[in-house]
């Protein structure tokens, strides 16, 4: 798995963090899909959640557990995309994926995909 994703870290409820992740190769090996995070968040009972998408357009969607919190975007080259989280809250710890727009995906990662990155958030 490569590197895809970076930016994680340990911070507290309120503060922000900027993940960014490495879509050239998804750019190129499907043209046509958005660019997606999602989030896998510990524990046995958690599923793979889609938390935003962008488009080569600039289209963006948020699920609603983010929305007005997390802002995606993507560079001029459209290589980067960036996901900067604001007001995080203990519930949006995970490890993060960046990956191509797959819609519903039950457990992360898919094979292709990074190794993600870990944010953790504490109280």
């Amino acid at each position: 798995e490569d590197q895809v994703e970076s930016g994680g870290g340990s911070v507290q409820a309120g503060e922000s963090l900027r993940l960014s992740c490495a879509a050239s190769r998804f750019r190129l090996m499907f043209p046509l899909s958005d660019i997606a995070w999602y989030r896998q968040a510990p524990g046995p009972w958690s599923s793979c959640e889609l938390v935003s998408t962008i488009s080569d357009g600039g289209h963006t969607r948020y699920s609603e557990s983010v929305k007005g919190r997390f802002t995606i975007s993507q560079d001029a080259t459209k290589n980067t995309v960036y996901l900067q989280m604001n007001n995080l809250k203990p519930e949006d710890a995970a490890v993060y994926y960046c990956a191509p727009d797959d819609g519903a995906v039950e457990q992360c990662p898919l094979e292709g995909w990074g190794r993600g990155t870990q944010v953790t958030v504490s109280s």
